[in-house]
């Protein structure tokens, strides 16, 4: 592209942000929890219309919702290529996490608020409305300097990420034709740290699994029988410290966890700040910050089933259960590992008790090819947007549709990046974005689609 038109799209997305910050608070404040045990499908039907307007204004003029088997809406569009051009998917998803505890946030849930920091703070802000909203400016950018749009454009905006639903992957076996594209394009990452551009190259897999452990049919008096009654509890809690050695390394038999990280690092002490880290409490794990992170696996426990503190009697338990969350890097397969951890704490159960292992859903891992010339011309637009060479990061989270989309389409080209920076805190209270990593975002994005209809964008 001539240089006079790169700074002419640059300057067309930077006069979008107003409006993209504004239309991010019009989407926070839609809940669109996709958990109708919680919150009203009603909440993520008005997101999913607010969005069909947006988008058919920026010339997705097909764009129209479709009813999932899980209960959620997927937003769907098509903007058809001009000759010889090819064809983007963009990805987003308009669900969002549960606020958790409304009482830790320091501002409302669902009113987008500016802090003294400049961050702007509510639920789904980063995670994924920010993301959806730089796709608009995009769409709207592209279109006003190009009199159209210069390629075409497959959109997808999920209803249930979060929740792990079924229903995009359901719909993608049904309807492959509405994802077809020659690159796809998958906003919902970040950037290693704020303002440093950055492709998200390996994505960890995931698995879940509940484990329960009974020995007697209800609780017994601590005085009358503790010391020869086996607690379940506590029968529980040695399973789950046999998942780590004192290291902090995961100890499952079958599953491998020495992996080492070949890309960017993930400095300890910007690990620590990023997840707030108490002074004195160690990084655990014997490999660097990113080998834990990105590159090898690692087991959670999520809930556990037992007596709260508060309103808790003089007794010994004898049912106790909790909930696993087991991450495997790409190559791994999940469901493997799930078996794995599932024979593992059959295995160490201590003193005969009755154990029962449910396992949950599976998705595997992604790993990208980053010699393909998207990723160049890609790696170019994020370098003119940020002002900063790029680098090439680890997630530990998953995104099952990447390997989903990789599987049935061979051929295209996956790229993953977006405005969630470690600062973010997805899936926590007070969850939060720079309007700067939206702008970047966008910049790089329209850059990228621009030079997708011409050339690569030269890198600043």
């Amino acid at each position: 592209m001539p240089q006079t038109t790169i700074s002419a799209l640059i300057a067309a997305v930077r006069a979008q942000q107003p409006r993209a910050l504004a239309e991010l608070g019009e989407l926070v404040a839609f809940p669109s929890v996709a958990d109708p045990a919680q919150f009203d499908w009603q909440h993520s039907r008005d997101a999913a219309q607010w969005l069909l307007a947006q988008l058919r204004e920026a010339g997705i003029d097909d764009a129209h919702t479709v009813d999932t088997v899980d209960g959620s809406q997927t937003v769907v569009g098509h903007a058809p290529a001009p000759a010889g051009a090819p064809t983007v998917l963009l990805y987003g998803h308009y669900d969002v996490q549960p606020p958790l505890d409304e009482g830790l946030w320091q501002t409302p849930p669902f009113v987008l608020t500016e802090r003294d920091d400049g961050r702007l703070y509510g639920r789904g802000a980063a995670d994924c409305k920010g993301n959806l909203v730089a796709h608009l400016a995009v769409l709207r950018a592209l279109r006003e300097q190009f009199d159209g749009l210069p390629i075409g454009v497959r959109v997808i905006f999920e209803g249930s990420e979060e929740q792990g639903g079924s229903g995009l992957a359901d719909y993608l076996n049904q309807h492959p034709e509405d994802f077809a594209a020659d690159v796809m394009i998958i906003l919902d990452s970040g950037n290693a740290a704020t303002g440093e551009p950055t492709l998200t190259v390996s994505l960890r897999g995931v698995a879940d699994l509940t484990v329960s452990v009974d020995t007697f049919p209800v609780a017994l008096h601590s005085g009358q029988f503790g010391g020869a009654a086996p607690d379940a509890l506590q029968a529980l809690i040695r399973m789950l410290d046999s998942l780590r050695d004192e290291h902090g390394d995961l100890t499952v038999e079958g599953i491998d966890a020495t992996q080492h990280w070949n890309g960017v690092a993930y400095p300890e002490q910007r690990f620590r700040t990023d997840a707030g880290l108490e002074p004195g409490v160690d990084v655990i794990g014997s490999g660097s910050v990113a080998d834990q992170l990105w590159a090898r696996p690692t087991v959670t426990v999520l809930g556990v089933d037992a007596p709260s503190v508060v309103g808790s009697t003089a007794a010994v338990q004898g049912h106790a259960a909790a909930r696993l969350n087991l991450r495997v890097p790409p190559g791994m397969s999940a469901s493997a590992a799930q078996d794995a951890l599932a024979a593992h704490l059959y295995a160490v159960a201590p003193w005969g008790v009755q154990v029962n292992v449910t396992s949950g859903g599976t998705g595997e891992g992604f790993a990208a090819d980053t010699t393909t010339p998207a990723y160049g011309m890609l790696g170019a637009a994020l370098s003119r947007a940020f002002e900063r060479d790029v680098v090439f990061a680890g997630s530990g989270g998953a995104i099952p549709l990447t390997n989903e989309l990789s599987e049935r389409f061979p051929e295209a080209e996956i790229a993953l990046f977006g405005v969630e920076d470690p600062a973010a805190a997805i899936h926590a209270p007070n969850e939060s974005v720079a309007p700067s990593e939206i702008e970047g975002v966008s910049i790089a994005e329209a850059l990228f689609l621009a030079g997708l209809a011409s050339r690569p964008v030269a890198a600043a």
